[in-house]
């Protein structure tokens, strides 16, 4: 539940937390986008995604930033005093939502493309994975808006569903692709996998605070922060990860393509 009141810290907390998501996005796909000439073009598809996965997750935060400071005022003298919600106004949610819903079967995209898999492979790997990813979003949605713990808990054990078929896919079926890539980059890979569950685990523990009759100010304050770390993991930070891969593939695949680029790396900065 969305608490009436916050406290001078609290709100400060999740508006500092809100706008370094913002900026971690947003100067994330900036940076993608102008690195794409750095990497070969077959690699290109997955950073372009990862840019989209960037944008998108920006433009929802600025969203969810806007809703939440208008939702929360003060009217104490230079707002150092306890944070109300407004009348007619109130911190929505759902923008969260439809972000994951958009963003998170691309965060599997961006994998399937880094690998750069035979057409029937990728498209076999993707099939599974995709819908599979939006369904465990659609279902943990109406639970999340409910106020009755028996209807957050069942969406909750359905969106567990998808959620478990896709560690499967992962963790079982894309090792074996894994052993065809380069060695430099195989472990790298394999590690992503465990990024993506270090930071989609943070979800669902706050999805359960209500289960766990844990509420009030501080628990709400906790999932704002909770969700925003999540989301810079999962996405700016994973992209960039991404970029690596995509980088060191492309050196080991053309061996001209990698003296040219090292050599531009290697270039001293001029002197002022």
């Amino acid at each position: 539940m969305i608490p009436d009141v916050l406290t001078h810290g609290q709100f400060d907390t999740v508006y500092n937390f809100l706008s370094l998501v913002i900026v971690s996005q947003l100067f994330t796909a900036i940076f993608l986008l102008i690195s794409l000439p750095r990497i070969l073009p077959r690699y290109r598809q997955a950073i372009t995604v990862a840019i989209i996965v960037c944008g998108v997750a920006a433009y929802h935060y600025f969203r969810i930033f806007d809703s939440f400071t208008r939702a929360f005022v003060t009217t104490s003298v230079g707002g150092t005093g306890a944070y109300t919600q407004a009348v007619g106004a109130e911190f929505n949610e759902g923008y969260r939502y439809v972000d994951w819903f958009l963003t998170v079967p691309l965060l599997l995209v961006e994998l399937v493309a880094v690998l750069a898999l035979a057409r029937k492979v990728q498209n076999r790997l993707l099939i599974r994975l995709v819908p599979a990813a939006a369904l465990m979003i659609a279902l943990g949605y109406p639970g999340e808006i409910s106020g009755d713990n028996g209807l957050r808990g069942l969406f909750g054990l359905l969106s567990t569903i998808p959620f478990a078929y896709i560690l499967f896919v992962l963790f079982v079926q894309l090792s074996k692709s894994l052993k065809d890539q380069p060695a430099p980059v195989r472990g790298t890979l394999g590690r992503l996998r465990y990024l993506l569950l270090l930071s989609w685990g943070v979800y669902p523990v706050a999805y359960l605070l209500p289960l766990l009759n844990v509420g009030g100010a501080d628990a709400w304050v906790f999932k704002q922060v909770g969700y925003s770390v999540a989301d810079i993991v999962a996405k700016a930070v994973y992209g960039l990860i991404i970029f690596q891969v995509a980088k060191a593939k492309s050196y080991d695949d053309d061996s001209t393509f990698a003296t040219t680029e090292m050599s531009r790396e290697d270039i001293p900065a001029i002197r002022t």
